[in-house]
């Protein structure tokens, strides 16, 4: 495997023990984390009584050359403003941070790696599957 996107639950997995999030993440040549996927880990840390140490942890995990930071531009927005289109078309909305996400792996031609189910329905979007 070359490069993958991951969502916030894959992060959440990997912090967790998940094999399948683990395997991926050891594996992974590059791993791209959306600015929005850093937005929610923030705030589920900034939520939580821990947050010193997961922003910590999180920390050394953006310090890994593998792991880049991946920007929203306004290729961005007109990746968005496709997805949106298409879903809304199909009768299949899905969270808008979500949309955000999937228009960054999408515009980088990235596979997104997430435990949630509803990026399938997205076109054009590359899934990895474990």
């Amino acid at each position: 495997m070359s490069a993958i996107v991951i969502d916030t639950n894959v992060y959440s997995g990997f912090l967790r023990g998940n094999a399948v999030a683990e395997g991926a993440l050891r594996l992974a040549d590059e791993i791209h984390l959306p600015l929005i996927v850093l937005a929610e880990l923030l705030a589920g840390f900034a939520a939580g009584s821990r947050s010193a140490a997961n922003r910590e942890q999180l920390a050394r995990f953006m310090a890994s050359p593998r792991v880049h930071l991946l920007t929203p531009d306004a290729k961005t927005a007109d990746h968005y403003a496709d997805v949106f289109a298409a879903l809304k078309r199909q009768g299949a909305p899905i969270p808008t941070n979500d949309l955000w996400i999937a228009a960054l792996a999408r515009q980088h031609r990235l596979p997104l790696f997430s435990l949630d189910v509803h990026f399938g329905v997205v076109p054009g979007l590359a899934l990895y599957r474990s």
